[in-house]
């Protein structure tokens, strides 16, 4: 067995591998780099490597630093995690040479699986049934354009090497195609160095389904029964439980079956998983999709309802160990489901988010059947140099119906302050009526209209009470300067103005913490009462006691209390701008921090309204940005650019035809 091991990656995947490694008395050495040095796995590890700057090309992906960094703290073996270099087989072979142990698979097994094309002609071998389409190397778009016809519409265009959604793009209209493919083209050769492409028939109410796969050195091949995993939006997984409400035990045996055939057919060695797509119409049928030639994201629901550590074993196989039980012994027990939290605003069409961590709940310990796999610290910073995935809640009950109320009620306990997140989507999405009953499919989050509810009354008032509170002094004071609103006369309270979303209210205060009378805008008082100790904000108010967690960073006040984060912000009053400053120009803000990937246009041309004019990239994540008027542009940026939210992209003259119908 290692007594070092060195986890290649970083975030919650690194601190859940260094915390089994722990429990099997291994040490453990993390790698980092600039932007991360303050993370939580660098604390966790025995040992830390700083391996480059910001950009994971320059760090996580560079192989010769991962490589150096293993030889320089004596470990014997990597832990790839999943993403970075999970799946490189040059980096696979790299530690081969070195003399290190690679966690996963050989080298020649992740590059015909890497290969999409080479992958189903592997498993077609096998008789694993294949979804139709054309795959071969080297197609071009015309190529492609031609057979799609033959193939069916919808399609779905899928770039040969990567994962993760990215190039992927369906089509259903033949005069989209051509359109699809470059933008499909771009994008995989950025993400993955490798542009080629192929297609597929797109099935339609498509479920996904994958099987959990571990084969040992000595020929041994197991299954650990099936995940769902429809829940998508862009190709990226939200929610994904195990069992699949979907199969029945028949079917669950087949599928199982193809999984390990699959596995077979690259002499493959290590935990992988393979995926498949299965029609909600005929669940009886299922179709390779791709296989992934390291752990999955969504591994905890399978280490629940089987109660093996899937990591523990990697490590055992890549240590020469045997399998010490078959398929016989591997049963599934009650039902466990994942959500995954990310820093993204639903609200705005899951754009990335970002900031530093002001404050964090995280529900450890806090009930049985629930579990976090976190790489979340309070005082970090959420930049936009990696994937938006913060942590997992997973939960586990008798049945699927206990271990979604459990689920529901562990995230109604995780909070980050500071990052706007999905968490609030995820409970609305939890609470659906279809995903309650189990009738999913990948196209269900594209169909749900979510809009954030509006912040209440209490939070608008628990936020100002939290700003009068740090404005009382903290020894003795003139009365005049304490912000009781005591005056000769009528009282002066104090008055603070709030915005959240597109409600902007004044909220005043008189009195003292203990006894207070509260206002919003010209509405009825109200009594009040608050105390603030440290991070806590405990507010009575209307009658209902809540108690908050609170942080602050410059305007923005953060409070976490009653299921729900909520931001809001004091404002200053609004400017009021005479009419001859008023125009119709536009000016495009980049709406994510990032990096700038495309500029479509030069400076000084003039566009039409819908042009596309800068195209901004963050956490795996390509947003375009149009020309709302036609005009003559002004860039502000170039291609490489970094910017932050709210930055200036470019700017549109409106052309006076334009000003004049306005």
């Amino acid at each position: 067995m290692f007594t070092k091991v060195l986890v290649a990656n970083r975030g919650e995947i690194a601190v859940r591998v260094i915390r089994t490694l722990r429990a099997m008395g291994i040490g453990s050495v993390a790698v980092y780099s600039d932007a991360d040095a303050g993370a939580r796995h660098v604390a966790e590890a025995d040992l830390a490597v700083r391996i480059g700057p910001p950009p994971a090309r320059q760090s996580y992906l560079d192989i010769d630093a991962v490589v150096a960094a293993a030889q320089r703290t004596g470990a014997q073996a990597v832990h790839p995690g999943y993403g970075f270099l999970s799946e490189n087989a040059e980096f696979a072979a790299a530690l081969e040479r070195a003399g290190i142990a690679f966690i996963g698979p050989p080298s020649r097994a992740i590059h015909t699986m890497g290969d999409k094309i080479a992958a189903k002609s592997a498993v077609s071998a096998f008789g694993v049934p294949v979804v139709p389409g054309i795959a071969r190397p080297g197609l071009t778009d015309a190529e492609l354009v031609e057979a799609a016809g033959d193939i069916g519409y919808p399609i779905l265009v899928k770039p040969s090497a990567g994962g993760g959604g990215k190039g992927m793009r369906r089509v259903d209209d033949p005069a989209d195609l051509p359109a699809a493919l470059v933008s499909a083209r771009r994008e995989s050769a950025a993400a993955f160095g490798d542009d080629t492409l192929f297609l597929e028939r797109f099935v339609l109410r498509p479920r996904h389904i994958e099987v959990q796969v571990l084969a040992d050195g000595f020929g041994a091949v197991v299954h650990f029964g099936e995940r769902e995993c429809s829940l998508q939006r862009r190709h990226q997984k939200v929610i994904e439980e195990a069992p699949s409400p979907l199969l029945d035990a028949q079917t669950r045996t087949r599928i199982g079956a193809a999984a390990c055939d699959t596995a077979r057919s690259v002499d493959y060695v290590g935990a992988g998983t393979v995926e498949f797509i299965v029609s909600a119409d005929k669940p009886e049928e299922f179709f390779f999709m791709e296989m992934n030639t390291r752990l999955q994201v969504e591994h905890p629901v399978t280490e629940l309802v089987t109660g093996y550590d899937l990591v523990e074993w990697q490590v055992r196989v890549a240590a020469q160990e045997k399998l010490p039980f078959t398929q016989d012994g591997i049963t599934m027990t009650g039902h466990a489901i994942e959500a995954r939290v990310y820093a993204e605003d639903p609200a705005a069409g899951f754009l990335p988010t970002g900031g530093p961590v002001l404050g964090l709940l995280e529900p450890i310990g806090t009930g049985p059947g629930i579990r976090v796999d976190s790489g979340l610290s309070q005082g970090m910073t959420i930049g936009s140099d990696y994937d938006p995935m913060l942590s997992k809640v997973i939960a586990h009950g008798a049945d699927r119906d206990a271990a979604l109320r459990t689920l529901d009620r562990a995230l109604s306990q995780t909070a980050v302050l500071g990052v706007g997140t999905n968490i609030e989507f995820l409970r609305f999405l939890l609470a659906d009526g279809d995903v309650m009953a189990g009738r999913l499919d990948t196209g269900l989050i594209d169909r749900t209209v979510f809009t954030t509810a509006p912040a209440g009354d209490s939070a608008f008032v628990a936020a100002a009470a939290y700003r009068w509170l740090t404005r009382w002094p903290t020894g003795p004071a003139d009365l005049w300067d304490v912000p009781s609103g005591w005056r000769i006369g009528a009282s002066a309270p104090t008055s603070i103005r709030l915005r959240c979303g597109e409600r902007t209210d004044h909220v005043h205060i008189t009195g003292t913490p203990a006894q207070a009378v509260v206002r919003i805008e010209d509405g009825d008082a109200c009594t009040l009462s608050a105390q603030l100790a440290d991070a806590t904000l405990t507010v009575t108010f209307g009658g209902i006691r809540t108690s908050y967690t609170v942080a602050a960073d410059g305007r923005q006040i953060w409070l976490a209390g009653n299921g729900r984060t909520v931001m809001l912000e004091e404002v200053r009053e609004a400017p009021v701008r005479p009419p001859d400053e008023l125009d119709d120009d536009a000016e495009l803000l980049s709406p994510m921090p990032g990096a700038v990937v495309a500029v479509n246009v030069s400076d000084g041309d003039t566009v039409s309204a819908g042009t596309v004019v800068v195209a901004v990239e963050a956490m795996k994540m390509e947003h375009s940005l149009s020309a709302p008027v036609d005009g003559v542009v002004e860039l502000h940026v170039a291609v490489g650019d970094q910017v932050k939210v709210g930055q200036l992209l470019a700017k549109v003259s409106a052309t006076r035809e334009e000003k004049a119908q306005s």
